[in-house]
């Protein structure tokens, strides 16, 4: 199945396992629209492959994710939608194209993702930022190596965070203001201890560990596995998840529209000074 993909590779390791990596290394794996939508392709293939219990997300070194891929021109056309906000709706101009694109492949994606009836464990070394940390936010499981740093700085940009706001369930209210508020990237350790990491491993002991503990998943009865993750979703539902994530996305695309009014594009142009700068002081 490899050979069906341009930015991501399709693997099965182990019996019982599929895994997922992001293979735009170059680009330390920016996510832009070809690769999302590959993903989702990847991820459908395995939630309908029977044979497949488990199913590993990683990402090419030296960095699981550095989030969106900015660059290059937009067009939607291209691809099939996927859900009820893709489309042409897409395509139109203003507030509503835009709504409509990132509800399309930034939330919905992750909430697709987030639903899919197998367990996922992300294997995460390096940076995971933004858009990056996105994606290991929709795992169940999260592997990382020692030197993995997770981080949200989009607030540098004026958005409120990133479009799958799951910071207060997947770090606690305080440490979640932090990460937003400051920009700061938090180590594998430290999310270790906010419960947002499983575990921490070796670098190079984390594709092994990731894998080991997928054949251990698997060795449960399926139904079961799904039964389960659909308990502990909707427990986490029936705290408010999904009204949380959409208010959160109405303010997201409010900060886009204030950025076009008073700088002329969607981000404030003093982020990406900011985050350059910070980046070069640690």
């Amino acid at each position: 199945m490899t050979d069906a993909y341009e930015t991501i590779r399709y693997e099965t390791p182990a019996t019982g396992v599929a895994r997922i990596t992001l293979a735009r290394p170059e680009m330390r794996n920016a996510q832009n629209e070809t690769l999302l939508y590959e993903l989702d392709a990847a991820f459908d293939a395995a939630a309908h492959d029977p044979a497949v219990k488990v199913i590993i997300l990683a990402g090419d070194d030296p960095h699981f994710s550095s989030g969106h891929d900015l660059s290059g021109a937009r067009d939607m056309t291209r691809f099939t939608p996927v859900t009820s906000w893709g489309g042409a709706a897409a395509e139109e101009p203003g507030v509503a194209g835009r709504q409509a694109r990132e509800e399309e492949i930034y939330l919905g994606f992750c909430r697709r993702w987030r639903d899919l009836p197998k367990p996922t464990i992300a294997q995460v070394q390096g940076k995971a930022i933004a858009g990056g940390l996105m994606l290991v936010a929709v795992c169940d499981l999260v592997v990382a190596s020692e030197d993995a740093q997770f981080s949200d700085p989009s607030v540098a940009f004026g958005v409120n965070g990133v479009e799958w706001f799951s910071h207060p369930w997947d770090f606690g209210i305080r440490k979640a203001k932090e990460m937003l508020f400051t920009g700061a990237a938090f180590s594998a350790a430290e999310a270790e201890r906010m419960g947002f990491v499983n575990k921490v491993v070796a670098r190079d002991a984390l594709e092994a560990e990731t894998l080991a503990l997928a054949e251990r998943i698997a060795q449960r009865p399926a139904f079961g596995l799904r039964l389960a993750k659909q308990a502990m979703n909707q427990a986490q539902d029936a705290q408010g998840f999904q009204t949380v994530q959409a208010a959160a996305m109405s303010l997201h695309q409010m900060g886009h529209a204030h950025n076009q009014i008073v700088h002329g594009m969607l981000v404030d142009p003093k982020g990406a000074e900011i985050i350059r700068r910070e980046a070069k002081a640690k």
